[in-house]
């Protein structure tokens, strides 16, 4: 065992690798945590149900590949066959994502703060456990492999450092996303609304706010985001299944936290540094480790930097 640590360990491929293994991981946990920080900016409150709406977008996108032939058999062009599935997975995943607001979370609203969050539970063991009844548990792939030319979208080589072209799309993406959320949120006269009610909601309503418009708006945006997550998770590893939303979806909170909930910047650094985190633990480890090494993050910083890297302390009312 020694020796093989020590050969990963002076071998840069491998090296490599795993940095580009963490970045893709990582640049997905950024999506799905940036639904968590917003909800919480916004409402102050922790939507344990977003990363099985994550789910439900990985699955939204296989149906529509599916449908028109996947992409070894493509019925369209690859790229508009792709963008129809990110298309449809954003539109039904923002769908749902307004409806859990407004039947599960407003009828809460001014209900003790504990009841939202129960509620945010059981709406997910809903959504994952309808999953399991509409398409079973069986894992499905993308089909995006072919066993005779190998992966679909092809690789990237220089030496000793490999990324496949749909890992420097995901990056990429999730930059882009990120980028255009937060010119959203600044630019905009509902970002200007967004960033009101995150400090007083009744200040807000008051100066002429429709504050469940601009809540429905706060999780129609990252519920988007969470469904684009769910099909760049589907076209890299090729394996998805009603139970992976949970599991993403605290990994995401964590990177969330880290980073600074309610900072859409520190959103982006949290999940990179918790998928290079889990991905270097898991390659110079052990993966038996991961789970332990990036919860224990989270307690740490809980109790040493709640506010996170970026976050910045709640303003006391007095």
């Amino acid at each position: 065992m020694s020796g093989v640590l020590a050969f990963q360990l002076y071998d840069w491929r491998y090296f490599f690798a795993e940095l580009v293994a963490g970045f893709t991981i990582g640049s997905l946990y950024a999506l799905i945590a940036l639904g968590y920080t917003m909800v919480y900016g916004v409402l102050k409150l922790l939507n344990f149900a977003h990363g099985d709406v994550y789910m439900v977008g990985a699955f939204i996108g296989w149906f529509v590949l599916n449908a028109l032939g996947s992409p070894l058999k493509p019925v369209l062009p690859l790229v508009p066959l792709l963008a129809l599935a990110f298309a449809a997975a954003m539109a039904g995943c923002s769908v749902l994502g307004v409806l859990i607001e407004r039947f599960a979370y407003r009828p809460l609203r001014q209900a003790p703060r504990i009841a939202p969050l129960i509620t945010a539970l059981g709406v997910s063991f809903f959504l994952e456990q309808t999953g399991v009844l509409l398409w079973g548990a069986t894992p499905r792939t993308y089909d995006t492999y072919d066993l005779r030319k190998g992966e679909l979208f092809g690789s990237l080589t220089a030496g000793n450092f490999s990324i496949a072209y749909v890992q420097i799309f995901a990056f990429l993406a999730s930059a882009l996303l990120m980028i255009a959320l937060s010119l959203f949120v600044w630019r905009t006269r509902t970002g200007k609304a967004m960033r009101a009610v995150s400090v007083d909601p009744e200040a807000a309503s008051m100066m002429g706010i429709d504050v469940d418009r601009v809540i429905s708006v706060t999780f129609l945006l990252g519920s988007a985001l969470a469904g684009a997550a769910g099909v760049m998770t589907g076209l890299i590893y090729q394996n998805l299944n009603p139970y992976m939303g949970f599991g993403a979806g605290l990994k995401a909170f964590t990177a969330a936290v880290v980073g600074g909930i309610g900072n859409i910047g520190g959103a982006m650094i949290g999940g990179l540094l918790i998928g290079l985190v889990e991905t270097f633990t898991a390659g110079y480890l052990s993966s038996q480790f991961q789970d332990l090494i990036v919860f224990s993050a989270l307690v740490i910083f809980m109790l040493f930097r709640p506010t996170g890297l970026r976050g910045t302390p709640l303003l006391q009312k007095v």
